[in-house]
C-alpha cells in the first residue's frame, strides 16, 4: 500500500540522512493527513483511497512544475532546481507514466468507451480516464487530446 511506502520512505531518508527526500515526504504525509481530515468530516472514517492518493501526488507534481517556471521566469533557479528534486521524489510513488502514443490510445478508447460525441462530453470522457487510469497520466495533456479529438 502506498501509505506504508511512505512511511517507509520517510524513515529509510531519515536514517540516510537525505535531507530533500524527508522533506518532500513529510509534505505528502501531511497533504495525505488534511485530506484524510477532510474525508472524515463527509462520513468516510478510513480517509482517501489510494486513487485519491495517486490524484494527490499528481497534483502536487503540477504544482511544482508551475513553480518552476514561475521562478525560472523570475530567475530564481535554486529554487526551480529544489522544486525538480521534489518532483523526482514525489514521482517514485506513482506507477510508470503512460507514454505519449499509450495516451493517445487511451483517450481514444475512453471516447469511444463513452460514446462522446461533442465537447459536451469531454467530462464524462475525463470522469472515465480518471477512473482508469489515476496516477498514470498528465490529466492536462489527456484533456488537451480529449478537447482536439471531440473539437
Amino acid at each position: 500500500m502506498l501509505r506504508d511506502r511512505l512511511s517507509e520512505t520517510l524513515k529509510t531518508a531519515l536514517k540516510a540522512k537525505e535531507a530533500r527526500t524527508v522533506s518532500t515526504v513529510r509534505l505528502i504525509l501531511a497533504a495525505l493527513k488534511d485530506r484524510d481530515i477532510a474525508a472524515r468530516s463527509k462520513g468516510n472514517q478510513d480517509g482517501i483511497d489510494e486513487a485519491d492518493v495517486l490524484s494527490l501526488l499528481q497534483s502536487m507534481i503540477k504544482q511544482r512544475r508551475d513553480s518552476i517556471k514561475l521562478y525560472e521566469k523570475g530567475g530564481r533557479l535554486e529554487l526551480a532546481q529544489q522544486e525538480g528534486e521534489e518532483i523526482e521524489v514525489i514521482e517514485t510513488f506513482l506507477p510508470e507514466q503512460l507514454s505519449d502514443e499509450d495516451l493517445a490510445s487511451a483517450v481514444s478508447t475512453a471516447i469511444t468507451e463513452v460514446d462522446a460525441t461533442t465537447l459536451k462530453d469531454m467530462g464524462k470522457t475525463m470522469a472515465a480516464l480518471k477512473t482508469k487510469y489515476a496516477g498514470q497520466m498528465d490529466f492536462s495533456k489527456a484533456s488537451a487530446l480529449v478537447k482536439t479529438q471531440l473539437g
